[in-house]
C-alpha cells in the first residue's frame, strides 16, 4: 500500500471539498492515485443519490440572473433547509446559471447534460451530494431572451423558494425602459408568486381543462330555462378565467383593476403602450 501523506490528503480535500477521513480513505483505497480516489469519492455521491432517490426535494434556491437581452430563473432543490444554506449548496445553485445560459430547454435538452469546461451538471451536483449526503437535483427553469421593445422583470421571494418572472412587451424601447414600466413588472412579478395565475389570458388556457369546466358549469344549470343557460355558462366560465388568468385577475397591489388595466394605467404613465408577453413561475415546495 502507498504511503499517503497528509500534503497527499489536504490536496484531495482542496480538490473535492470532502472531509479529510473520508479523503485519506478514499486514497487508502486507490493506492494513493489522485484521479482514482476523486472517482471514488463521486462514486459515493452517486451511491448516496442512489439510496435517497425516494426522499422528497422540498427544500432549495431559486436564482436569477440577466445577460444581455436573455433573464433566467432556475431552482436548485434539496431535502432540507440546513442544506440549502450550505456554502458549496449555493455556490452550485449560482454556477447552475451558466449551464441554463448553455441550455435549449426550448428543445427538450435536459440541464443535467448540459457540459461545460469538460463537466456535466450532473458530475457537479454528484460531486455536491457526495459532500452533503443529500438528495439534489434540478427543480425548474425558464429563460426569456427579448427584444429592445421588451422589459423583463423578476421577484424572488426572502423564503428564496418562490419565484416569479414576466416579460412586458411595449410600443417602443422608451417606454420598455422606463420605470413606470420596470415598477410595474416588479409588481406583476410579486403577484405571479402569491396569485399563482395558471395562464397568460383565455386563449393560452388549457383547452382540454376550459372545455371541462365548460361542461360542469352547463351541468350545473341544465334545469334553467334555455335561453339563459348560454348566459349563465358564459358568466360561470369568465368567474373562473378572472381567477385563474394572469391578465385577468385582480391586482394584488390594488384589487380595483386587474393584471391587464394596471399595465395598461403603468404604460400610459409612461407615454405609450404595453402588453404581458409571458410570465413564469418556479415554487420548491
Amino acid at each position: 500500500m502507498a504511503d499517503i501523506t497528509a500534503a497527499t490528503v489536504m490536496k484531495l480535500r482542496k480538490m473535492t471539498g470532502q472531509g479529510m477521513m473520508d479523503c485519506k480513505k478514499a486514497l487508502q483505497e486507490t493506492n494513493g492515485d489522485l484521479d482514482e480516489a476523486m472517482t471514488l469519492l463521486r462514486k459515493k455521491g452517486l451511491a448516496t443519490m442512489e439510496k435517497r432517490s425516494g426522499r422528497d426535494t422540498g427544500e432549495g434556491r431559486v436564482v436569477t440572473r440577466t445577460d444581455a437581452n436573455t433573464t433566467i430563473l432556475a431552482s436548485l432543490c434539496c431535502e432540507t433547509d440546513f442544506v440549502a444554506k450550505n456554502d458549496d449548496f449555493i455556490a452550485l445553485s449560482e454556477k447552475m446559471l451558466d449551464y441554463v445560459a448553455a441550455c435549449d430547454c426550448e428543445n427538450g435538452q435536459k440541464l443535467e447534460d448540459v457540459e461545460l469546461n469538460g463537466e456535466k451538471f450532473s458530475e457537479l451536483i454528484t460531486v455536491l451530494v457526495s459532500k452533503t449526503g443529500e438528495k439534489t437535483e434540478v427543480g425548474d427553469c425558464a429563460k426569456f431572451t427579448v427584444g429592445d421593445n421588451s422589459y423583463v422583470g423578476t421577484y424572488i421571494h426572502f423564503n428564496n423558494k418562490v419565484a416569479g418572472m414576466v416579460e412586458i412587451e411595449c410600443d417602443s424601447a422608451d417606454t420598455a425602459n422606463s420605470t413606470e414600466i420596470k415598477e410595474i413588472a416588479n409588481g406583476v412579478c410579486m403577484h405571479i408568486t402569491a396569485a399563482k395565475p395558471e395562464a397568460l389570458n383565455k386563449e393560452d388556457f388549457d383547452k382540454e381543462e376550459l372545455a371541462k369546466e365548460e361542461a360542469i358549469a352547463r351541468d350545473q344549470v341544465k334545469d334553467k330555462p334555455a335561453n339563459i343557460i348560454d348566459k349563465i355558462v358564459e358568466g360561470k366560465i369568465n368567474k373562473m378565467l378572472s381567477e385563474r388568468c394572469l391578465v385577468n385577475q385582480k391586482y394584488v397591489v390594488n384589487e380595483d383593476m386587474t393584471v391587464e388595466e394596471a399595465v395598461n394605467a403603468a404604460a400610459k404613465a409612461a407615454g405609450g403602450t404595453a402588453s404581458i408577453k409571458r410570465f413564469a413561475r418556479i415554487e420548491i415546495a
